[in-house]
């Protein structure tokens, strides 16, 4: 027990384990605690460490574990004569109509003030909705959920499924090999999905991912994860992948972590993420904090997420100022070494009027000025399969 925790009275919060914990400590997997599970950080001896990781994904193919995630499963209770899809609409600021069986589409989770409390992953599959959300939120965005939909609505935690993503340009050559369906790997184009057999394990697996690169999400019966996990790093191209080089993965690909760079004080316009609200509900609304959205896309936002560049070898983290001249304009949300760049990078919250790319400012680190350059996102070109 936390001493602290005992002194207080509070009881602790219990660290889960992962149904692959056992198997990325034998892989040489460094636990640390995130988002209420141990998870590797990275892995040591050959081919460990973030930036041996980093560059492997981007080279050939990793493996990443995050079952941590939330994995939920949205369908009607039986005989229920209530239309899924508008339901759905109105508890989500997607367009159903156009999300054919087997499609993702990416969507945002708002509070009735517009802010951001999730983002998500919708696929439509035949008699209901798969929803993968973030580990960190996923016991409120369950809460939440179950707020807006109504009673006839089923919201199941699919919490004895494990989920791994195969990144990398040769995640398509590994997986084609390992994997047996009536749908051709070659035909999941970005964002599609379908059901296959892994190794003779029931998998369902969309051309999809956090690391800007060609790839794969494989849902899967926690109890055989060990077994798929083996499976997959057992062929040469594949090597395991913690934590630290997902977080600069998906920083070069300038894709946001929730919690860091989008909250809800920040709405789908500032944040950059418009594209989770899709164009008929910009206009039609009927979902919650739908007033805000409408306002800020007619009105624009005092402030805005952008990308930005640094030289030498210093990273601006989380809270930096940022400056322009003595002026406080904006505020670090994630920042770290690129390793395919090999210089730092940063995302920020800055003033909309210096968030035109190429703008000069600085960032205070540690009582030093370092020069910064807003730039376009992704800082490194994404590589999906479309």
């Amino acid at each position: 027990m936390n001493p602290l925790d005992e002194a207080e009275g509070l009881e602790p919060i219990e660290t889960l384990l992962l149904p692959l914990d056992a198997w990325h400590r034998e892989q040489g997997g460094r636990m640390v605690e995130f988002a209420g599970y141990m998870m590797p950080v990275q892995y040591d001896g050959e081919g460990g460490g973030i930036m041996a990781e980093h560059l492997w994904t981007r080279e050939s193919a990793g493996l990443f574990d995050v079952s941590h995630m939330g994995q939920l499963y949205v369908s009607l209770e039986e005989g229920a004569s209530l239309d899924l899809d508008a339901a759905l609409e109105a508890a989500l600021p997607i367009d159903l109509s156009t999300l054919k069986h087997g499609s993702v589409r990416y969507s945002l989770l708002l509070d009735e003030n517009g802010g951001i409390l999730d983002d998500l992953m919708v696929t439509r599959w035949a008699q209901g909705f798969y929803l993968v959300v973030n580990g960190a939120t996923k016991w409120d965005d369950i809460g939440t959920l179950r707020e807006l939909l109504p009673d006839e609505v089923n919201l199941n935690h699919l919490d004895d499924s494990a989920l791994l993503a195969l990144q990398g340009p040769k995640a398509f050559a590994v997986l084609e090999r390992l994997v047996e369906g009536e749908t051709a790997l070659a035909d999941l184009k970005f964002m599609k999905g379908a059901a296959f057999t892994l190794g003779g394990v029931d998998a369902w697996i969309s051309r999809s991912g956090y690391t800007g690169e060609d790839g794969f999400e494989i849902a899967i019966p926690g109890e055989a994860a060990a077994h798929v996990a083996s499976l997959i790093c057992g062929e040469d191209e594949v090597h395991p992948i913690g934590l630290g080089a997902r977080d600069s993965l998906r920083l070069e690909a300038g894709l946001p972590l929730y919690g860091h760079d989008m909250d809800p004080e920040h709405g789908p316009v500032d944040s950059g993420l418009l594209f989770g609200v899709n164009k008929r509900r910009r206009s039609e609304g009927g979902f919650p904090g739908a007033e805000r959205v409408q306002r800020d896309i007619a009105e624009g936002t005092a402030r805005k997420r952008v990308g930005l560049t640094l030289t030498g070898r210093m990273a601006a983290r989380e809270g930096a100022r940022v400056l322009h001249g003595e002026t406080e304009v904006g505020v670090v949300t994630s920042g770290g070494f690129a390793p395919s760049l090999q210089h730092p990078i940063a995302m920020a919250y800055v003033d909309t009027a210096l968030a035109a790319d190429g703008t000069e400012l600085t960032i205070e680190v540690r009582n030093k000025r370092l020069a910064a350059t807003v730039a376009p996102m992704p800082f490194v070109p994404n590589r999906y399969f479309r």
